[in-house]
């Protein structure tokens, strides 16, 4: 399983990797695993603020939809074009072709509340 130390993590699992005030958004490895094939991302937030923990969108696998929920407000800057036609991408490559979204940071205090690689990686693997 990999856990990347430059992004920091949800207890939802997703994870936020900052450039700036911006800041992608995806799921993490550990999550696309639990979840199975993804067959559709449901994302259509485009220009909207969404605050921290707030809906973003649904990713649906081939048994289940799970919601996606913000790591941190702020305003949605673009949406990843590549998962409409490849939402797989999600379970290929979870922390680099597979982000979901691009924002604009409300408040970067709030990347504070997240986790950092080993905290995440202690939650999901009991160690």
């Amino acid at each position: 399983m990999s856990f990347p130390t430059d992004l920091k993590y949800s207890k939802e699992h997703e994870w936020v990797r900052v450039s700036g005030n911006e800041a992608y958004i995806g799921i993490s490895f550990f999550a696309q695993k639990e979840l199975g094939d993804i067959v559709y991302v449901d994302v259509d937030c485009e220009g909207d603020t969404i605050e921290k923990d707030g809906i973003f969108g649904t990713v649906e696998a081939v048994k289940t939809v799970s919601d996606l929920y913000m790591p941190v407000g702020g305003e949605v800057l673009e949406i990843n074009p590549k998962l409409q036609d490849a939402p797989d991408l999600v379970n290929s490559d979870p922390y680099g072709d597979g982000w979901m979204i691009k924002i604009s940071m409300s408040d970067a205090a709030e990347l504070d509340s997240l986790m950092d690689a080993a905290a995440y990686e202690a939650m999901v693997t009991g160690k």
